[in-house]
């Protein structure tokens, strides 16, 4: 694992809070010059501790109006089996995010969709028929109270 210190976690802090910073901006708030701050973000690139640099789009202003979380139950529990279903969410463009829990519920996904007839559509013809699964419950999100991507960065000193 990459031994970070407190420069390594402002590096992360500040593009994590915006990707598009520049080389030349992030050097300046922790405090070195380019060159060492370039290679600092490129040994964190290549140890895995950046795994790439995106964009965060208006959701509603693409037309994506509803927002549901889905608890998904399987039948079967067995390796292959949650693979198989993982596979399938892969694929599944309304599906966001796919999280394999422990406890009653095996999956939940987050998934967008344009209007609730589209998403009804995807749920009855996708994923309640989809192989292996036993249930599905669903939460329409009514509204977002947070939505912070990543994890929070704690220098030593805080």
């Amino acid at each position: 694992m990459h031994k970070l210190d407190d420069i390594d976690l402002q590096i992360l802090k500040l593009l994590q809070e915006d990707g598009r910073m520049s080389n030349v901006e992030i050097s300046a708030q922790v405090g070195l010059s380019a060159p060492p701050c370039l290679r600092r973000i490129r040994a964190l690139e290549d140890a895995g501790l950046i795994r790439g640099y995106h964009g965060i789009v208006d959701g509603k202003a693409l037309g994506f109006d509803v927002q549901v979380f889905a608890m998904v139950g399987l039948h079967s529990q067995a390796e292959a089996d949650l693979q198989a279903f993982e596979a399938k969410c892969l694929k599944w463009d309304y599906v966001r995010e796919c999280h394999m829990l422990n406890g009653e519920i095996d999956f939940v996904l987050k998934c967008v969709a344009p209007d609730l007839s589209s998403f009804q559509s995807f749920l009855t013809e996708k994923l309640t028929s989809a192989d292996n699964v036993a249930s599905v419950k669903t939460s329409l999100v009514i509204r977002c109270a947070k939505d912070v991507p990543g994890v929070p960065i704690l220098m030593s000193k805080e």
